[in-house]
């Protein structure tokens, strides 16, 4: 192994992108049957699962949920919306606010995909023994936790600096 420079990181042992390189892995290896034989992109399928399992959301609380980016939802529902995948109303509760559900042509292709993902899902889980899945189900769980609580401090010190400047300025 390398020795790193102080003050460098070490990409090949820094978990942020070992965990990238792995779900752009993961995710493309899906993909490409999903794209082939439905035109869907990652963002596509990842607004209809989302919606398949939690319909009446809106595209904020779909972005809000994946940690997509806003506009490649945006985009992602706009073309779902274009095939006939999804459907659009106003919420009952609230008629400025949009929701979105999976049309019978969406849920079709959500039932085709989805035993080709849970398939690849339990292929890459054959790695591990019981106990390693376990484990790497709770340490999944444990660190999106932290990594919620971290990027909530991150956006509170964010405001606070976004608050000082403007003061500053006045």
């Amino acid at each position: 192994m390398t020795p790193t420079r102080p003050g460098t990181i070490d990409l090949e042992r820094f978990l942020p992108y070992r965990l990238s390189v792995l779900t752009n892995l993961v995710s493309g290896t899906i993909a490409d049957g999903y794209r082939r034989r439905f035109g869907l992109s990652i963002p596509e399928w990842r607004v209809l699962a989302v919606l398949a399992r939690n319909p009446g959301l809106s595209a904020a609380e779909v972005a809000e949920r994946t940690r997509m980016d806003a506009v490649a939802v945006s985009r992602a529902v706009a073309r779902l919306l274009a095939a006939g995948r999804l459907r659009r109303a106003h919420s009952r509760d609230d008629r400025r606010r949009s929701v979105l559900d999976v049309s019978a042509a969406g849920r079709a292709v959500y039932r085709a995909v989805a035993p080709v993902a849970l398939g690849y899902e339990e292929q890459l889980l054959a790695a591990l023994d019981p106990s390693a899945r376990v484990a790497l189900d709770a340490a999944v769980t444990a660190l999106t936790t932290r990594a919620q609580a971290l990027a909530g401090s991150v956006a509170a010190g964010e405001k606070r600096r976004r608050r000082r400047n403007r003061s500053d300025r006045r």
